[in-house]
């Protein structure tokens, strides 16, 4: 059985199956049996897209290709190359995901980028990480006089007191209702 993850999309959560590679495997055998891949995807709840992606690397490579795959990260060179043999051939982003090996989602981003911004906006790389600063601020915690350090002591001395009592009430409360109903005081 596939195991199943809590997905926040849009501020919603919901359930998105993980296909591992046995799963991933049973679906290539049923496509080969002939079954059409709009009835895996809605049976199975993969993503088309993906299954198709996988069902054509599968064709040409093998079983190798279900294994997850490592991430490299790409630079400018391989982008500028990329995004040019997809605008000047014409070719498909699966198909250009298949030869490649990245991702579509990936390949849409550079296109975007590279039409709106051109071919020096593929080189500007954002920094990744958290940007500094965004941590939670520090707390400057000023000296303490004498007097507000008795007036903290005071405050936190009166918390407990009343801690105290309500603790002494409920204990008081419990008996009482112990010996209501016949029963003695616990030996506890």
């Amino acid at each position: 059985m596939n195991p199943k993850v809590w997905t926040k999309n849009f501020g919603v959560y919901f359930m998105r199956k993980k296909h591992d590679y046995s799963a991933l495997l049973k679906y290539m055998h049923m496509l080969e049996d002939g079954d059409s891949i709009n009835y895996i995807c809605t049976k199975y709840g993969i993503n088309h897209e993906r299954l198709k992606k996988l069902w054509l690397l599968y064709q040409k490579e093998g079983v190798k290709v279900l294994h997850r795959q490592q991430y490299n990260r790409s630079n400018a060179i391989f982008r500028h190359n990329v995004v040019l043999d997809i605008e000047n051939n014409g070719i498909s982003l699966v198909q250009a995901s298949i030869k490649y090996g990245v991702s579509t989602s990936s390949l849409s981003v550079w296109l975007k980028t590279y039409r709106t911004g051109g071919i020096e906006a593929l080189s500007i790389t954002k920094k990744r990480g958290r940007p500094p600063g965004m941590g939670r601020p520090k707390k400057v915690q000023k000296p303490e006089t004498e007097l507000e350090r008795l007036q903290r002591e005071n405050r936190e001395l009166k918390i407990e007191n009343a801690l105290l009592k309500k603790v002494k009430a409920l204990v008081e409360e419990r008996e009482a209702r112990l010996r209501a109903i016949g029963h003695g005081q616990s030996e506890n």
